[in-house]
């Protein structure tokens, strides 16, 4: 998997760039597989924004946002938005595959019955 880091107005640290890469490739063993992966670090003014786009299979993206006063706890919040996004990725496609809808398809028909 191809992970590609774009900076806007910010520097990535060594230390920083191996931890986003280390987290998503953890990620993504535990999605199964990945197309690629790209990070955006964004600096404006006291605000730190990271951005996770991870590719998935089938056309898939899954997209997380982070934000802070610094660049690691603004990773941190980005990481956990995009790993509860690849659970409920896992869950539905689990269910798919054992025959049963899953939860999501069963809420969206309980609000349109």
């Amino acid at each position: 998997m191809e992970i590609i880091f774009h900076a806007h107005h910010a520097e990535i640290s060594p230390r920083l760039q191996q931890r986003a890469e280390s987290s998503l490739r953890r990620l993504v063993v535990r999605l199964g597989r990945a197309v690629d992966a790209i990070v955006r670090i964004e600096q404006d003014g006291p605000s730190r924004r990271v951005e996770l786009v991870l590719h998935a299979p089938r056309g898939r993206r899954l997209v997380a946002r982070g934000e802070g006063r610094f660049f690691g706890p603004a990773l941190t919040m980005a990481l956990g938005r995009l790993t509860a996004q690849v659970a409920r990725s896992r869950t539905a496609r689990s269910a798919a595959t054992r025959g049963r809808p899953s939860r999501t398809a069963v809420r969206r028909k309980r609000v349109t019955a």
